[in-house]
């Protein structure tokens, strides 16, 4: 019988297809989507969240009937609390305020405890969602503090899955990688594997206004403060170790209505329901498709299913309440 032993058994694998009504008409370029909402959690996280709790076991970080804790913004706890209930443990996740009620059901729908923190504070701030989860790990007996933006299991799971499925889904015509950068495990891991096949393959990040990884690469240093977007999971207000540099060639930066906007034509002309970070990193990659002259293949990566954002993304009432449409 071909049967899986568990629903963690279908991660990865994910589709590639190719995009068309979405794309000008006058491009001379071709657009291909690396579909990662079809992995069993809706999300690329449930790549990064196996491999987290993999390595801590192999490790004796994590040990049976232990908690698993994460400051995420939901698709690392989706996926993170489909390996508890699989494997017997605890969960407890941190999340801003900003993320979709979806995302909020859905976690605690898995069986998770979900503690809410503001938005807008900084990083190091006792409020914010890092400062919580950590403080929460070394309080809980037998926790292991996931800790997805400097975990190096992150991107050396893209290394050793995404990228090459998209190597090879590609038959290695593959120009550009296009992602945004949340924990910066996915355009690290894919940009470094699709480097050593091929040095010419263009490194991208999307990144939304707002951010400091747009000036970080630039300029080395935070020309603007960080600032509110509504666009989540991806861009950073500090620097996560995941995250590389040097892999990338360029950043392209694109305000919440593009992203939105995108995403929203995605769902209604291409059948796609996606988050907002897939229309993020679309619109970037439409954006930068007219600095290349020879007509190329592009990947862009699509991190999450829209039916996690249901009462933002697709209602036309509460874009309007943030100025976005």
């Amino acid at each position: 019988m071909k049967v899986h032993k568990s629903v963690l058994d279908t991660i990865g694998n994910t589709p590639m297809v190719e995009l068309k009504s979405t794309i000008p008409k006058d491009s001379k370029h071709r657009f291909f989507a690396k579909l990662e909402f079809f992995n069993p959690g809706l999300s690329v996280k449930d790549r990064v969240a196996l491999a987290i709790i993999e390595g801590a076991e192999a490790r004796g970080e994590l040990k049976p009937g232990g908690t698993i804790v994460e400051a995420t913004s939901g698709n690392t706890g989706v996926g993170l609390a489909m390996v508890a209930a699989i494997r017997g443990y605890k969960a407890i996740f941190t999340m801003p305020a900003k993320m979709s009620q979806e995302k909020r059901d859905t976690l605690t729908g898995y069986g998770a405890e979900l503690i809410i923190t503001p938005n807008g504070v900084e990083p190091d701030d006792p409020r914010s969602h890092y400062s919580v989860a950590k403080k929460i790990a070394d309080e809980t007996p037998g926790s292991f503090y996931t800790n997805q933006y400097h975990n190096p299991d992150n991107p050396q799971k893209h290394f050793e899955t995404t990228g090459p499925e998209i190597w090879d889904q590609m038959d290695g015509q593959v120009d550009m990688f296009i992602a945004g950068a949340g924990t910066g495990g996915t355009i690290s891991g894919v940009g470094k594997f699709l480097k050593e096949k091929n040095p010419d393959v263009k490194i991208v990040c999307n990144d939304p206004v707002g951010s400091i990884l747009y000036d970080l690469f630039y300029h080395k240093e935070i020309k603007n403060p960080p600032a509110p977007y509504q666009v989540e999971g991806i861009g950073e207000d500090m620097i996560p170790e995941c995250l590389n540099f040097d892999i990338i060639d360029d950043f392209v930066q694109v305000t919440d209505k593009e992203a939105f906007t995108v995403c929203r034509d995605l769902t209604r002309k291409e059948a796609m329901m996606v988050g907002p970070s897939a229309g993020s990193a679309l619109a970037a990659a439409i954006k930068y498709s007219e600095k290349l002259e020879k007509p190329s293949n592009i990947v862009v990566l699509f991190p999450d299913n829209g039916s996690k954002y249901l009462s933002k993304t697709f209602n036309d009432e509460w874009l309007k309440e943030q100025e976005i449409i």
